[in-house]
């Protein structure tokens, strides 16, 4: 799944390619990915219709992000929320030179031909079509026809801070982070606390801290928090300037990868040697989820 910076790069490069563009057609092929965003999702023909009908003549006035989300605001007050979850992909094919352009989670199909059988949602635009394309339909694209129906479902409630803002305080994170007994990697990724990270940038910063990832949250002191909140804001800064870490299969709108992977310390390091102490680094699992870490340098 991308991560914080993987998802603001993606928001930059969609707001070049569609911003204030009119929607003049909409064809769901899949409706269970318009019709909610749970693991188990029933079509509804009356989310279908209205998707379909009511973004007609609407014009993207901006994209923003909240953690991994990205949120397309639209003339009127009309609001889009999309989560490209495990395998999702926006395509963008302009009609002046007919080189689409494609931002997610790579399918080869989709560099071939669009649509295709992974297109599920297809948004023709006034100068050029928008795909939403997506291999395992986990990730789901709502639509809400004002702001209040979209604040009235609450979807960021148990969110936490967005790390890059000003809410995120050391205090603020300190509070946090001292109210739970969870290990602190799973808390980091828990979105509770601090949006945005998960396996990536969760190790990378605990690394950086010298923090061991299966410590007891409430067991860091103020000074452990101080080093850690500050990686997380160096690292996911860093990130973003270069377009992200583009591990295994994630690209960026224009389809280039980015560059962070060649910073990375520890993740995907497992067994090779610590660059600040020269021991082999550590693999566990955490929430089944594979772990890279200095035994020696993290306490």
């Amino acid at each position: 799944m991308p991560e914080l910076p993987e998802v603001e790069n993606l928001r930059l490069g969609l707001e070049k390619a569609i911003l204030g563009q009119k929607i003049k057609h909409v064809k769901v092929k899949k409706p269970k990915l318009v019709s909610g965003k749970g693991t188990l999702r029933s079509p509804s023909l009356k989310k279908t219709r209205e998707f379909e009908k009511d973004l007609v003549n609407e014009k993207f006035s901006s994209i923003e992000r909240r953690a991994k989300n990205l949120i397309f605001k639209l003339t009127h007050g009309k609001i889009l929320l999309a989560h490209l979850k495990m395998s999702g992909q926006f395509a963008y094919q302009p009609k002046s030179n007919k080189k689409t352009i494609t931002g997610g989670h790579p399918i080869e199909l989709s560099e071939k031909e669009l649509p295709n059988k992974h297109t599920h949602i297809i948004f023709e635009l006034e100068k050029g079509t928008l795909y939403y394309n997506d291999t395992r339909m986990f990730g789901y694209v709502l639509f809400y026809p004002s702001l209040e129906k979209f604040e009235a479902e609450n979807h960021f409630d148990l969110y936490g801070a967005e790390p890059l803002d000003k809410k995120f305080t050391i205090t603020n994170f300190e509070l946090g982070i001292k109210n739970s007994k969870s290990k602190i990697k799973s808390l980091l990724m828990s979105q509770g606390v601090v949006v945005g990270l998960g396996n990536i940038y969760a190790d990378e910063s605990l690394f950086e801290a010298g923090i061991h990832p299966e410590r007891p949250a409430n067991s860091i002191s103020r000074g452990e928090v101080e080093l850690l909140h500050k990686a997380i804001i160096r690292i996911l800064k860093r990130a973003i300037k270069v377009g992200g870490s583009s591990v295994a299969t994630y690209r960026l709108l224009d389809m280039s990868q980015g560059n962070y992977a060649r910073e990375h310390k520890v993740y995907g390091k497992a067994g090779q040697l610590c660059p600040a102490c020269k021991r082999p680094l550590e693999k566990i699992l955490i929430q089944a989820r594979t772990t890279i870490f200095c035994l020696n340098c993290q306490k």
